[in-house]
């Protein structure tokens, strides 16, 4: 049996699923390089408006999955509900803070000269079944404010399709999937900056 085969075959595939996500950063208002010699950042999340997979409203997929896992498991869907918030400040927002942190060099500070206002506006949680996967991803709108006067906004950008995947494709986990979609932005946009 040539080994090499199925290697390359699923080397391709991995390939071709990530170029089918190829994330674009668009700036809108403003330039990014306001931020250039910038020794710290501030950065905050919103989730204002938020759409999730299907669903227009995030409220409707919280109900629909919650009420989807407690018929499989009584209790499921409740703690997939809790996970569901609290993986915002638990994985979403350090990852996305930790890879744009390390990528630009510039440290965390909430007294920074600037802020940037990361507001989610889409979020594809995808799915991992083992012989079937659809990868996560996120789109987000990007606005960089004074910090003393939040109304001063500097620049605008959006950022569309960061994916959120495993190497090896162990992320049967929701929240490590879109963790890994935050991560991807983060660092994105700080090459973006740089």
């Amino acid at each position: 049996m040539n080994v090499s085969r199925p290697l390359f075959m699923i080397a391709g595939a991995m390939l071709l699923a990530v170029s089918t996500y190829a994330q674009r950063i668009k700036v809108t208002e403003g330039k990014l390089d306001v931020l250039e010699g910038q020794k710290e950042i501030n950065i905050e999340y919103s989730y204002e408006g938020m759409k999730v997979g299907k669903f227009d409203k995030e409220e409707e997929y919280v109900k629909s999955r919650t009420a989807e896992l407690n018929k499989k498991e009584p209790g499921r869907g409740d703690q997939w509900a809790k996970a569901w918030v609290a993986d915002r400040k638990q994985r979403f927002e350090p990852k996305f803070d930790e890879l744009f942190s390390k990528t630009s060099g510039m440290q965390l500070d909430k007294n920074a000269k600037y802020t940037i206002i990361f507001n989610t506006v889409f979020t594809e949680p995808g799915f991992n079944v083992v012989v079937h996967r659809k990868n996560a991803y996120i789109d987000g709108e990007v606005t960089i404010v004074e910090t003393a006067d939040r109304n001063k906004v500097v620049a605008k950008a959006t950022i569309d399709n960061s994916p959120g995947n495993s190497f090896w494709g162990n992320d049967y986990d929701t929240g490590e999937r879109i963790s890994e979609a935050y991560a991807k932005a983060g660092k994105e946009l700080a090459k973006k900056v740089k």
